[in-house]
C-alpha cells in the first residue's frame, strides 16, 4: 500500500512538471491537493510522509472523523465540498485555511458571523458552475462578479480566488471550456481592482483532466484517485449532491 501511494504521486508529479514544461509554466505555480475524500486516515498518513501537505475533505464528517488521527503530521486542511449552513460551527474547529466552494452570499455572511464570533478570518474561494449543469453546485458565470463584490465587503473573508468542476466528459474541448471561463472570469475580478480581493488561485482540474486545467492557468490541482485507488462511493456522492 505504502508504495502504491508513493508511486502515484511521484506520477502524478511527473504528470504536473510535464504539463508545466509544456505550456511554459513554473511547476512551483501548481500545488497539489490530495482529495482525501472516503481515504482512510492512515492512506492519507503515508501520503503525507512522503511530503505532500495539502489535503482537503467533501464533507464536515469525515474531516471530524480523521482530525485527531492527522493532527500530530504537519499538513494544511482545505475543505472542497459543499458547505451546508448548519455545518459552519463544525467546520471551523477542524484548522480548515481555505473553503473552495463558496458560491452564495447568504452562506459567506453565516461563515462571516460566526468568524466575527471566534474572531478569526478564512480564506476562501468562490466556486463556479462553468459547466452550466443543473446538478452541480456553483454560482452562475454571470452572477460572480456581484457575488465576489459582496463577500469583499465582509472583512473575516480572504477571497482568493476561484474553483471549479470541470464538465465529466471524454470531450477535451468541452472540458476546456469550463477552464478557460473560468480563467476568463478571474481576469475580469482582476480588472476591477475590488479592495481585499486577490485572485491568485485558480483551484481546477482533477485526476482525469489536470493537464488541460494547468494548460489553462490552474494553480491548484485536486487529485484523489489517482492517488488513492477508486473510491467505494460514486462520485455523484460528493459532486452532484442536488439529486
Amino acid at each position: 500500500m505504502n508504495e502504491t501511494i508513493t508511486e502515484n504521486i511521484r506520477i502524478i508529479q511527473q504528470r504536473i512538471d510535464k504539463a508545466c514544461k509544456a505550456n511554459n509554466r513554473n511547476p512551483q505555480e501548481v500545488k497539489l491537493l490530495l482529495a482525501t475524500k472516503t481515504v482512510p486516515a492512515e492512506r492519507i498518513e503515508i501520503a503525507l510522509r512522503t511530503g505532500q501537505t495539502l489535503i482537503a475533505e467533501n464533507k464536515v464528517q469525515e474531516l471530524k472523523d480523521k482530525f485527531e488521527y492527522l493532527n500530530t503530521i504537519p499538513h494544511i486542511n482545505h475543505f472542497i465540498g459543499h458547505l451546508q449552513t448548519n455545518k459552519i460551527k463544525d467546520i471551523l474547529k477542524y484548522n480548515v485555511s481555505c473553503i473552495h466552494s463558496i458560491d452564495r452570499f447568504d452562506l459567506a455572511e453565516k461563515l462571516h458571523q460566526r468568524l466575527l464570533k471566534e474572531n478569526k478570518t478564512m480564506e476562501v474561494l468562490i466556486q463556479v458552475n462553468t459547466s452550466f449543469e443543473e446538478s452541480k453546485y456553483g454560482a452562475s458565470p454571470t452572477e460572480v462578479l456581484d457575488l465576489v463584490r459582496q463577500i469583499a465587503t465582509l472583512n473575516t473573508l480572504q477571497i482568493k480566488g476561484l474553483m471549479t468542476i470541470g464538465l465529466l466528459s471524454a470531450e477535451a474541448k468541452k472540458i476546456r471550456q469550463c477552464f478557460q471561463l473560468l480563467k476568463h472570469i478571474q481576469q475580469e475580478i482582476i480588472a476591477l481592482h475590488i479592495p481585499q480581493v486577490s485572485m491568485e488561485e485558480l483551484s481546477m482540474g482533477m485526476s482525469g483532466d489536470l493537464e488541460i486545467a494547468i494548460a489553462e492557468g490552474a494553480t491548484i490541482v485536486r487529485v484523489g484517485t489517482a492517488i488513492f485507488g477508486q473510491r467505494p462511493t460514486p462520485d455523484n456522492y460528493y459532486w452532484n449532491e442536488h439529486i
